[in-house]
Order: C-alpha cells, then structure tokens, then sequence
C-alpha cells in the first residue's frame, strides 16, 4: 500500500474544481432534435496526460460497500487492504477477463486516480480467486507513471494481459502468469489514443494471436492502427492500416479466426455519423502481413456522441462487434451494437445490427431499450458480450427512471434466438449521479466491460454509490436453461421450481444423481423439495454420499435407500447364488470452462463458485 494523507473530502473537491484543466479537444455536443449531429470534425483526442501525480486521497478503513438491487448484488473492486473505500480518489473505465481453465480466477483493470484534484492516472488493477465475490487490494501496475484505456484479456492457458496507454502516441503491454497476482512487462506495443485488444482462443492457426487496434489520430503510426503478437505478447508487429479506419471501437475473433475490427469512420477526420466494420481472414497466419479486403458502413440508426449529458467530456458508448461461437444455427453470426443519436428529440438509444454472411450485409437497426420512443432518456454506454451458447447480453447505462440526465441506473437485456426478439429491460443496480466524483476531468470514463458464460454473466462497471467513481463487479444468472427466459422471472413466475432460493433454477443446479433435485435440496432434513427422502450426507458438505469417493454410508440405512447392489455369482450352483456385495466409487471429473468442448459434451453446472460436469 502507498502511503496516503488524511485530506478532508470537501478540501479535495473544491481544489479538484478550481485546478480542472483539460489537454483534450473540446468535444462536440448533439443538436436538439438530431439536428446538428456530430459529423466529420476535426480529430478529438480523450486522453492525454496534462497534470503530475497529485498525493494519493485518504484511505477510509471501512468496509466497502455492496449494493443491491433486488437480487443483483454490485460487490465494489477497488477496496484496501482491509476492504474499505478510498475517499477523494477515482476509479473508472474498467476492463474484465476471465481464467478459461479456472473462471473462479479473474482480474478488472481501470484507470486510477489517487485524488480527484488531479487527472493524472495509472494502471490500477485487482483480482479475485472466488469469481468475484472478494477483491485484493487495489494496486497499480507502476507507481506514478501515466496510464490510461486499459483493455484486459486472458489467453486459452490462463494468461492474463493488460493493454495501457502509455504516452499520448503509444500502448504498452504487460502480462500476469499468475491470474493477476504480478506483471510481467511492459513490452511496446505501438498503439494510441482510445486502443482495444483481442486474444485468439479459436484453437485454429491464430490460437494465442493478439491484435490490438487504435484510433486514427493521436497515436504512433498514422494511418497504421492495427498490430498483431504471434509470441503471447513478447513482440509486436509493425502496423497496418484499415480501411475507413476504425476507430472508438473493438476488436473481435469469430469461430474460424476470422478477425473483425469496429468504430467510426475515421480517414481524413473522425465521421461520428459513419459506423464500419472491417474484416481479415489472414491476420490469424503469423507468416501473412494481415489485409481487410471487406469494409463496410453499417447502419445503426443513428451517431455516435460525445461530450453531453451524463458524459460531459466523455464517449456516450464505443462500438461493439462481436461473433456467435456456439455450434448451433446462429455460429458465426456477426453482431454490432452502441449507444447512437437517433434522429428526433431522444437523445440516446442502444441500437443492435446483425450480420448472417461474415459482414457483407447487416439486418436493419434494432432498438434494445424498450422505453417508449421519444421519452428523452439517456441509453449510454451500450455493451455487448455473446456468450459460447450464443446468448446475446447487453448492458447500458439507463436514466429512464429520473427526469433529466444526471441519474442512471445499470440496464440489461438479452436475446436467445441471435437478436431477433429481446428479453424485457432489467434495471440491475441502484441510481448514482454520475456527475460525482469527477478526476478534473468531467466524465465516468468512455467504457464499461462484460464476459458472458452459459449460465451468466460477469460485469464489470463505474459507478458513484459511495459518493465519489469506483469500479464494480456484478454477476447474476441469466438464462441458464436456453428457453429464453430470464431465470428470475422463470423462478418468480413458478415456471421453474428454486428449492433452495439462490436464484438458480432447479434444472440447472448442481445435481450430482440426476434424479431433478439439487444437491443441497437432496440433503436437507426439512426435505425443501417435497419428496419425501433424504439422500445421506454423513460428512456434512452438502453433497448426496453416493456422489462423493470414499463417502461414508450410514450402517443400516432404510431397505429403500440401500446403494449397494447384488448380483448372482455361483456358476457351480445356479440355483444357489452367491450374495456379493459390490460397492462402487468414482470422482467427478475435473472442473472445466464453461463452454469449452468438455463442457458442451454435457450440461455444466455451478457449486459454489466452481463449475461442473456431474
């Protein structure tokens, strides 16, 4: 832990306004009506170092806080050593990635702020052993040296990577052997202003390829914005171009290591009117220098904005591409979606496109929120994950619920059928004010993050709860049947029974026999599910005996729940069989990623914070 000095809050806010000073371009706003609408201007940079290090705010010793609303528990990340929140610091633009051989390992990086007097930034950065349900100690990667747009992904042995902005005009690369616990690095990775990164896991010829793409303008190379590692991160390519010039966007791989690179039209200037996607085919072949032969503009029904509302100076929402890797109808299945300026008085929706043949064409805008048009509500910060059963998730900031723009609340909304109908909108937090807290920079940041698994979803967002920006982490089960309904509804609604009321269906829990019933249904004397029998659990650990090696059975159970079995044995006598009394055992297989191919071979499911295969 760095040393810290005891300031008082309001001292801090009050130097944080009168020292607020910007080294980004004044961005543009929207115009009432859609009229106005951000077009091709001159180029915006949003982040750029412009004060020193200020002396790291006061580290409050209290428990940090988590939030709920209903069911939907918002643990916060950026905690000390003994859990509390830091008042009068900042923490924003998060990025998540996952363990895929452990998902109960992953790791959120964010830009961190030691005080909000200053907006001078690092790498900070935390990691969980228990899927999210406990943090360590915010850190930064280096002490007083500038970072900012952290991008983190995870390589298909666990590997963590952690993508910084380093400078105005470069992107710099470290990378975790350990989930998250040190760094190795960093390594140059050219780069620039507003950079997004991608890790190969397709297991084809670009297996453990990184690319990495940035903005048009403000970065190393020019027209050049798009890299790619073939030795997990050791060394960098020199860059390419992209055709239209993607940029305030990401990057995406498809099933067949195909690579899509999304954003605004940005060649000559930066055209928030324009969304394109281009494509490669050869990034994934380390000898091949990569091309992107197919670039198109894809209508989303709007502009993308900046700098208004409930962002001042910040992104409303990048653009989000991302590919159907499940082995139904919809894989490979394209998807667009951000938070645009439709035309009209609304000022912002989350709109979706999809594309069935690799990005040549996209179906018409479809719009996610489901407020009624014209409502004047902001949908900002629009994101998008797909998990590997090809559930489309989406998430966004919503102000639906409070007139005005200075109140949000965390949205939700998924799709089982690749984006033709939409699941009712869901708040999932509480309201904040996100004009609090500002790091002498007037925004929350330009992104949230989010990775999808068969059964949920992992989240990682800024918020204001305790006064002042900080990063959390939520998860919560989605649809982990595939009947297109969300689980709580399909609890609520006695669709799907939930015996032991944690929010998971019964036909997806933990159920080592198979008989319907959830493990620690089966074991409970109070018998929640109604069935009369109780299976043994002599050792107390909420798993039925007959599912556990070397579990001790009772010595005379019921003649009915008797485990064993008999078989006739006695071929010098077979009208006297022999009574043989066979016992047998077996361990559970080893836990796996959900939607790997041992988990696709049958129905994983969660205990605790682990997952299965019964």
């Amino acid at each position: 832990m760095r040393n810290s000095f005891p300031w008082i809050l309001t001292i801090v806010a009050i130097i944080a306004f009168a020292v607020r000073g910007f080294a980004e371009v004044d961005p543009p706003t929207r115009g009432s009506g859609g009229e106005g609408r951000i077009g091709a201007i001159p180029a915006i940079r949003l982040e750029a170092p412009n004060d020193p290090p200020g002396e790291p705010a006061t580290h409050v010793q209290a428990p940090a806080a988590v939030w709920t609303r209903g069911s939907f528990v918002s643990t916060q990340v950026n905690v000390t050593f003994f859990g509390g929140d830091v008042m009068g610091d900042a923490a924003n633009e998060p990025s998540i990635a996952i363990d895929p051989t452990n998902p109960d390992i992953m790791v959120i990086g964010w830009r961190q702020f030691d005080t909000i007097a200053s907006n001078f930034r690092e790498a900070g950065w935390s990691h969980s052993t228990d899927r999210g349900l406990t943090w360590s100690p915010l850190s930064v990667i280096q002490n007083n040296v500038f970072r900012s747009d952290p991008v983190l992904d995870a390589d298909a042995d666990g590997n963590i990577y952690y993508y910084s902005l380093s400078t105005l005009t470069s992107v710099e690369m470290f990378k975790s052997l350990n989930g998250g616990v040190s760094w190795t690095g960093p390594v140059p990775g050219f780069g620039g202003d507003k950079a997004w990164m991608v890790i190969d896991r397709t297991g084809g010829i670009g297996h453990g390829n990184i690319y990495a793409k940035w903005q048009t303008f403000f970065n190393c190379c020019g027209p050049n914005t798009f890299t790619r590692s073939t030795d997990g991160g050791a060394s960098f390519m020199s860059p390419v171009s992209v055709p239209l010039g993607p940029s305030f966007g990401t990057v995406a791989v498809g099933p067949d290591g195909e690579v899509y690179v999304a954003g605004i039209e940005a060649v000559v200037s930066q055209n928030f009117n324009s969304i394109v996607v281009a494509k490669s085919t050869d990034a994934q072949d380390p000898f091949v220098i990569p091309t992107f032969p197919l670039a198109t503009q894809v209508d989303l029904g709007g502009a993308i904005a900046i700098g208004d509302g409930p962002n001042p100076v910040g992104l409303l929402g990048q653009v989000w591409v991302a590919v159907d890797h499940s082995d139904g109808p919809s894989r490979g299945n394209v998807y667009l979606l951000a938070s645009v300026d439709p035309p009209g008085s609304d000022p912002l929706d989350v709109m979706f496109s999809r594309s069935t043949d690799g990005g040549v064409t996209w179906s018409p805008p479809i719009r996610i929120n489901d407020d009624p048009a014209g409502s004047d509500a902001w949908q900002w910060f629009g994101t998008l994950s797909v998990a590997p059963s090809g559930r489309i998730d989406v998430i966004w900031n919503d102000t639906r619920n409070t007139p005005g723009f200075l109140f949000s609340e965390l949205h939700f909304s998924f799709s089982a059928d690749g984006g033709d109908t939409w699941s009712e909108n869901l708040p999932v937090s509480p309201s904040f004010n996100s004009h609090l807290g500002f790091p002498s920079q007037d925004k929350l940041g330009d992104y949230y993050d989010m990775i999808s698994d068969n059964i949920g979803v992992n989240i990682a967002y800024a918020a204001t709860f305790n006064g002042g920006q900080d990063v959390y982490f939520l998860r919560f089960n989605v649809d982990c049947n595939g009947n297109g309904i969300f689980d709580q509804d399909e609890i609520a609604d006695g669709i799907t029974p939930d015996c032991n009321g944690n929010g998971i269906p019964d036909d997806c829990d933990v159920d080592c026999q198979e008989n319907g019933i959830p493990d620690d249904c089966d074991v409970d004397p109070a018998d929640p599910d109604g069935d009369g029998e109780v299976s043994p659990d002599e050792n107390g650990n909420g798993v039925p005996d007959e599912c556990e090696a070397n579990a001790p059975l009772p010595a005379d159970p019921p003649n009915d729940r008797k485990k064993n079995r008999y078989i006739s044995l006695n071929p010098n006598n077979p009208g006297k069989p022999v009574k043989l009394e066979v016992t047998v055992t077996a361990s559970l297989p080893h836990p796996d990623t959900v939607g790997s191919s041992w988990c696709e071979s049958a129905r994983c499911r969660r205990r605790g914070p682990a997952w299965e295969r019964p």
